[in-house]
């Protein structure tokens, strides 16, 4: 194991110290020092790819390339390699472009993040910036779930086709049909008959453990998705076919561009 990582180094010809003292920091980087005389195969998937990274570390290069490094792991190990690679740039200082498909990856591992689609870069930007003001229907449609409803702007007015005027952001000088994104997790359900409400109802129910997703239907047929807290004992106290009402946190409503 300590041969694969210094095979990098002896190709670019270091001298044997500073192999070994290289090697040595590698190995406690990544926190597999007294795994040295293993073989490859003889550690695990997450073992192997610390082993991975202290090779490509190793020669201290100015960018490091990452294109779907964990994406063979499971759920658990990925977690963990997740926390590795932070911790590893955190150290080294060595700038990482991380590939990945994995929108939630991408979300917490990364200080700045580019978003592509067909080759072209569609929004660049931090994390939160990303997640909470999407630049166009692909991006919030990739980043995270999104519900998307159709509007109207007339004489400075935001009406849902469902019914019901609206908040948006991004409404200032537009006009005609557009498209509003609001987050599941930004959609409040309240009672039917709650002044201002959105009428829906609700068509379905997931549970996820920590939280659940309701589904729900609009008057124009439109779906939309809340995302609730999971109470620590029974359930939401929501059932399939109930009429609710909808409202949307304060500026979480967006107009969407092109």
């Amino acid at each position: 194991m300590a041969q694969n990582i210094a095979f990098g180094l002896e190709m670019l010809g270091k001298p044997r110290a500073e192999v070994s003292a290289t090697t040595e920091r590698m190995l406690a980087l990544v926190q597999l020092e007294k795994m040295a005389g293993r073989k490859i195969s003889q550690l695990s998937g997450g073992q192997q790819q610390r082993i991975a990274l202290a090779r490509a570390l190793a020669p201290r290069p100015k960018v490091l390339l990452l294109d779907e490094p964990l994406s063979a792991l499971d759920l658990k190990l990925r977690k963990e390699m997740q926390i590795e690679l932070k911790r590893l740039q955190l150290e080294t200082g060595i700038t990482f472009i991380f590939v990945t498909h994995d929108q939630e990856e991408a979300l917490t591992m990364s200080d700045r993040i580019a978003v592509m689609s067909s080759g072209h870069i569609q929004q660049i930007g931090g994390a939160r910036e990303i997640y909470n003001r999407p630049a166009n229907r692909f991006v919030a449609s990739f980043i995270g779930e999104t519900n998307f409803l159709p509007a109207i702007i007339d004489a400075g007015h935001t009406k849902l086709k469902a019914g019901g005027q609206i908040e948006a952001v991004g409404s200032e000088g537009r006009s005609g049909a557009v498209t509003l994104a609001v987050r599941p997790e930004q959609v409040r359900i309240v009672g039917v008959d709650e002044a201002g409400a959105l009428p829906a109802t609700i068509r379905n129910l997931v549970y996820f453990g920590t939280d659940t997703h309701c589904y729900m239907e609009l008057a124009d047929g439109s779906e939309v998705v809340a995302r609730q807290q999971s109470p620590v004992s029974g359930d939401v106290g929501l059932k399939q076919g109930s009429k609710v009402g909808l409202r949307f946190a304060a500026g979480s409503v967006q107009i969407l561009g092109d």
